[in-house]
């Protein structure tokens, strides 16, 4: 077999594939790299043939602007996120779920503050319930906030582009992550609907069940709750509280915080007879540190108007018991009992929007 990479090459069905040229190709790559448009990854040239097959796929305006960074004065319309879709790598099929989550986006106020700029460094968590996941092969299951999937990974990686061209939120310069996170463009999910004993987050954000729709909040980080052990379904709940209330993480007097729930885990809970309110109320009413704990790793809240505090007064972590304290979802494989704490900068809106 020839290895001219010019020669065009049987399928085996009768036609012939393209003609590439990786020599070309691998230009391109250079190119879009050294004018500064990539996150560090490959992108995928945007020609206007092929931003015009993304548009093919929304009703929407072309012109629409559905993006915003008031502080800045800067905005992106919908030719501007289908732009950013190519280069990401989305199939032109992605596009109504990119649009949907930048409408997620618009309802965020720490998206539309200083979010994209915080040290923190905090990622879009894409979640998206509906018939639209398997439709697009969207993942829900194992392994669902790892690599492997396209769309799981491209459809974030697309407003993190936008962010970085559209807005100009580039590192070392309007970005001012100290660290940063390392999912900061690639943190997208679906529900597994399938296997939850619980409505889906689409209803907690006002969406009927069964609707294509898309939920986003900014997450500063996320850590894991390995359970597979425990005799009694308060113990699962007392490990996601003892994370909960991780002193590390605590900056602000309350805070809201997301579970990615295994759904092994959530049906022990939902067969021991909890909703997934009852499980809210509970990790509310218990999570929290005293002031004596606090200020013992240099966190003491005596600053605050109601302090000074007595050493054994408790700080609740949440504000209240409210989806937009406490969003759960549930995702992931069975394999293992393990589910995930995330870490939501500021509080999620509690909306969920439609894929138009």
């Amino acid at each position: 077999m020839s290895t001219d990479s010019t020669t065009a090459r049987s399928t085996g069905s009768g036609a012939t594939a393209p003609e590439l040229d990786p020599v070309n190709a691998t230009r391109v790559t250079e190119h879009l790299f050294e004018q500064g448009w990539s996150d560090g990854l490959p992108l995928v040239p945007a020609t206007p043939e092929s931003v015009a097959a993304f548009l093919d796929h929304t009703s929407r305006d072309e012109d629409e602007i559905v993006a915003r960074l008031p502080q800045l004065g800067r905005t992106a319309t919908v030719r501007d996120v289908a732009t950013h879709a190519v280069m990401a790598g989305c199939r032109p099929e992605y596009l109504p779920v990119v649009l949907a989550a930048w409408d997620a986006l618009s309802a965020e106020r720490s998206a539309l503050g200083g979010g994209w700029q915080s040290t923190s460094g905090p990622a879009p968590l894409v979640v998206v319930n509906g018939p639209i996941r398997a439709e697009l092969g969207i993942n829900s299951t194992g392994g669902v906030l790892g690599p492997g999937f396209r769309a799981n990974a491209t459809i974030p990686r697309a407003i993190g582009l936008t962010v970085r061209n559209s807005f100009g939120i580039v590192p070392h310069a309007l970005e001012q992550a100290t660290q940063g996170l390392p999912g900061r463009w690639t943190m997208g999910l679906g529900e597994d609907e399938e296997h939850s004993p619980w409505e889906p987050l689409s209803v907690d954000g006002g969406m009927a069940p069964g609707e294509n729709t898309v939920s986003v909040m900014l997450v500063r980080t996320c850590e894991f709750v390995d359970n597979r052990h425990f005799h009694d379904p308060h113990q699962v709940l007392l490990d996601f509280a003892d994370t909960i209330q991780r002193a590390g993480s605590w900056i602000f007097r309350h805070s809201a915080v997301g579970i990615v729930m295994n759904p092994d885990h959530a049906r022990v809970l939902a067969e021991a007879g909890m909703s997934k309110q009852d499980v809210r109320e509970w990790l509310v009413e218990r999570a929290g540190r005293t002031e004596a704990e606090l200020a013992r790793v240099g966190k003491s809240l005596n600053h605050l108007p109601a302090g000074p505090f007595e050493p054994d007064h408790v700080h609740p972590v949440f504000a209240d018991a409210s989806p937009a304290s406490l969003p759960i979802v549930v995702a992931g494989s069975p394999n293992a009992a393990m589910s995930m704490v995330v870490r939501v900068f500021s509080t999620w809106s509690g909306q969920s929007f439609p894929i138009r």
